[in-house]
Parts: C-alpha cells; structure tokens; sequence
C-alpha cells in the first residue's frame, strides 16, 4: 500500500483572532494565497464539531498547507503573495499563531 502523503512537507497554521468579526477578512486574505505555485495542496477550515477531551477547538481559522519538499516551503515563506499576507491580514487580525510543520519519516 502506498502513502499517498510520501515526500510531503506539512505546514499547519492556526489563527486566533482578536475579533471574532473578522473571520471572513482573514479567510479573504487566506484565499490570496491560492496562486503561490510552491503549494501543492491547500485547506482551509474552521474548527469541526468533534467535542473530546483532546480536540482543541479554541482557534479560529486554519490553514493546512503541502509542499514537496522543505525547500518549497521554505521560498512559501519568502513570495511575495505570503508576505503581503502576513502584513496585511494575519498580523493586524490575529492575537495569536501557532505554526506546525512535519515532515515524513
């Protein structure tokens, strides 16, 4: 059986607003990122209705990001697009963002 996640860098954001009211702003600005030809799959989400003792659904927006490799995300990180992004959308709307990023074994 093949994984079909092999060679992938994973780049999981998750964004705590300052103002709850500004959700479909930061989902604007998250859908700019769309065009960035270093993502190879893009989601974004919102926290599930799954209520157990170890889902943590305090965060408000999510953006779950596949690269090919490190280096791919790595030039993410630097475009242009991502940086207007931070700057314009996550840093004045966001209290709090908490980045995880994996890669295989």
């Amino acid at each position: 059986m093949s994984n079909i996640l092999d060679n992938t860098f994973v780049h999981h954001v998750h964004f705590w607003l300052h103002n709850k009211a500004d959700k479909a702003k930061l989902i604007e600005g998250l859908e700019t990122l769309k065009p960035i030809t270093h993502i190879r799959h893009m989601h974004i989400g919102v926290p599930a209705d799954t209520n157990r003792d170890v889902i943590d659904r305090s965060y408000d927006v999510s953006l779950l990001l596949l690269f090919n490799s490190p280096e791919e995300q790595e030039a993410y990180q630097v475009d242009p697009t991502h940086v207007r992004f931070a700057e314009d959308y996550a840093k004045p709307l966001c209290a709090r963002v908490v980045v995880q990023d994996s890669v295989n074994i």
